[in-house]
């Protein structure tokens, strides 16, 4: 086991490495912060722009600005943004508890939506529950999520008034950007459990466990569920990571003060060391969880581990 953690360690260390070079290289293309700072501030000389770029410290070479960032990011010292002064470090550690609860409290929701009705609809296969099931993860899947979001917010707060439209405040304002996602990844889940529910329960051992005498809850439950695990953690773990990635567009339909409306108002200020910062704890979170995905295998597949 313990070669096998080192393996994906150093795997996610490598990638976390590629991830920051990327993301250092792609934030330095988009222009020069120094003469994006000085704009509508009047005229500007050699002289002004090279006080500011001394400044940021982008007078350096690439890689010199590089590995200071690598410095920055194992101290959580990102440096400041180019608005307001603030910390970036500061304004990250106040958006990363808006996403993660967001995303947690989505992916909770469907998963505990996807895997009964997935059951539900794999032991009554061609039957009407399950053509109902189907048809609805169907209807799930063709909502764009920003469609979805805007008609919440239109019944469930201006017509209804029932919940409030934007902002994190009390449980109310999680249930409709919580439901937003959750919809969407429980119309993918679903037929994700379905499929692979119906090729366990057609393997031997869950025949000679119905054999056995064993209630049909206990075969669904504990046998067959239990072996569809692997498939299923993968999925959703890697659908958790894509999730943190585009829950921009959802925190920004409903104002909400997480990662992604900071990355979206560092874009339109061009604030690079809040976006530069944005994206790689985005990256590390992303990373972490497919680490966990894989710590996970080895635990409940001994098989994995000699891979």
């Amino acid at each position: 086991m313990a070669g096998f953690l080192v393996k994906r360690l150093l795997q996610a260390i490598f990638v976390v490495i590629a991830i920051t070079l990327l993301v250092s290289f792609a934030i330095r293309l988009t222009g020069d912060p120094a003469v994006t700072m000085f704009q509508g501030g009047g005229s500007m000389t050699e002289d002004d722009l090279a006080r500011i770029r001394a400044a940021l410290g982008t007078d350096k070479p690439f890689f010199v600005q590089y590995f200071d960032f690598l410095k920055g990011m194992l101290t959580l010292d990102f440096g400041r943004s180019f608005v307001g002064g603030t910390q970036v470090s500061t304004l990250i550690g106040n958006a990363i508890p808006a996403t993660l609860m967001l995303a947690f409290v989505s992916m909770a929701i469907s998963i505990a939506l996807s895997i009964p009705l997935g059951i539900m609809a794999a032991t009554s296969r061609g039957k009407g529950l399950d053509q109902a099931i189907r048809i609805f993860s169907l209807i799930g899947l063709s909502f764009p999520n920003f469609w979805l979001a805007t008609m919440l917010v239109l019944l469930f707060s201006i017509t209804l008034g029932l919940l409030p439209p934007s902002g994190m405040g009390g449980i109310q304002s999680y249930i409709m950007p919580g439901a937003t996602m959750a919809i969407i990844l429980t119309a993918t889940n679903v037929r994700l459990v379905r499929t692979t529910m119906l090729d366990t329960l057609q393997s031997q051992y869950v025949m000679v466990a119905r054999a056995k005498g064993l209630s049909e809850t206990k075969v669904l439950y504990k046998h067959a569920l239990r072996n569809c695990a692997i498939p299923l953690i993968t999925y959703f773990g890697l659908q958790f990571g894509g999730l943190l990635g585009g829950i921009v567009v959802i925190e920004r339909v409903f104002n909400w003060p997480g990662l992604g409306t900071l990355a979206f108002d560092a874009v339109g200020a061009r604030d690079y060391p809040v976006l530069q910062a944005v994206i790689t704890v985005l990256s590390l979170l992303i990373v972490g969880i497919n680490l966990l995905v894989d710590i996970a295998y080895g635990l409940i597949d001994p098989r994995i581990r000699t891979e």
